[in-house]
């Protein structure tokens, strides 16, 4: 099993550039919490990133425009974003929702998440 981390942006130089200018100018308005919580406005957070390249869970990371074309089917649900799926043999499954990740406030949170629900 895999995981897909589905962020509520579109990739490219200057999607990211316009992301994180909105990250410092209205915060409270940025629709990815995704983003937020795994990048600050330039970088890459220490902690998720040490998870990241540390963990044995099998991750991709995807931006929607990305995860729209590569999983383009007459038969992909519709899926609210930033989601985290989770792929076996094929099927998608939602492993973290939207509104659960809108909840969770820092990486540590998140990977406590990742890690509990990855065991059942």
């Amino acid at each position: 099993m895999k995981l897909i981390f589905v962020y509520n942006a579109n990739a490219g130089k200057i999607n990211a550039l316009l992301d994180s200018a909105h990250k410092m100018v209205s915060p409270a308005t940025y629709n990815c919490n995704l983003c937020d919580i795994t990048f600050g406005i330039f970088s890459e957070n220490t902690i998720w990133k040490n998870f990241r390249e540390s963990s044995e869970i099998e991750m991709v990371f995807l931006h929607k425009d990305e995860f729209l074309k590569q999983y383009k089917s007459k038969w992909l649900p519709k899926y609210d974003f930033p989601v985290i799926l989770s792929e076996e043999n094929g099927a998608l499954e939602v492993f973290i929702s939207t509104e659960t990740l809108n909840q969770i406030k820092t990486a540590s949170e998140l990977i406590r998440l990742i890690e509990t629900s990855f065991r059942v």
